[in-house]
């Protein structure tokens, strides 16, 4: 008999990324791309404006690439904005959502369809349970991600699917993952569970 987490590691096969989108700014369309770059820093590069970081100097030992640091917005506090181009190895990096939801959310929102570019995040995956993966780490292509919680939806929804697109979003709004080892995703790339 399998233990729970066990059963809980245990899918079927592989999923399959989709779709990847990139958008260069807060409320910024989202853009579909092909291929996306991962780095254990930042995130995916470009996405909401993300470069990667330049070297540091007192782990090369050699001159690094000077960092500009982006200028604080308006509603942050002079004290508590980070001084560097990057937001550090955070909990929401990424964000995945299940292409079988798509449809789910639409029927629940009364809409015919529903786009990833509607909902904002960074891949879709068709052929396993996300939510399988919180808390688990997995790969996709060169990359290995670590799932870190659930991706709640935000009020932006109400404005995107009407009065009830937040509830119709809920329960299906895929996971939130940090970067553990950075690479190249590409849409087609296989997603696989890691042994613990």
């Amino acid at each position: 008999m399998l233990t729970m987490q066990e059963l809980r590691r245990s899918l079927p096969r592989p999923g399959r990324v989709e779709w990847i989108g990139l958008r260069e700014g807060r409320r910024l369309p989202v853009q579909s791309v092909p291929h996306a770059e991962a780095h254990p820093l930042v995130g995916l590069l470009g996405d909401h404006g993300k470069t990667a970081p330049g070297r540091l100097r007192a782990i090369s030992g050699e001159v690094g690439e000077e960092i500009t640091p982006p200028a604080p917005p308006p509603s942050a506090p002079s004290s508590g904005w980070p001084q560097s181009g990057w937001s550090g190895p955070g909990k929401r990096q990424v964000t995945l959502i299940q292409a079988e939801h798509l449809p789910v959310i639409a029927a629940l929102a009364g809409l015919d369809t529903v786009t990833p570019e509607e909902l904002r995040r960074n891949i879709v995956v068709r052929g396993l349970p996300l939510l399988a993966l919180k808390d688990a780490r997995f790969q996709i292509g060169e990359v290995i991600l670590e799932g870190t919680g659930e991706c709640h939806p935000c009020s932006r929804m109400e404005e995107t699917f009407g009065p009830g697109g937040y509830n119709a979003v809920r329960g299906h709004g895929g996971i939130t993952a940090r970067v553990v080892r950075g690479g190249v995703i590409r849409v087609g790339d296989a997603l696989t569970v890691l042994p613990d």
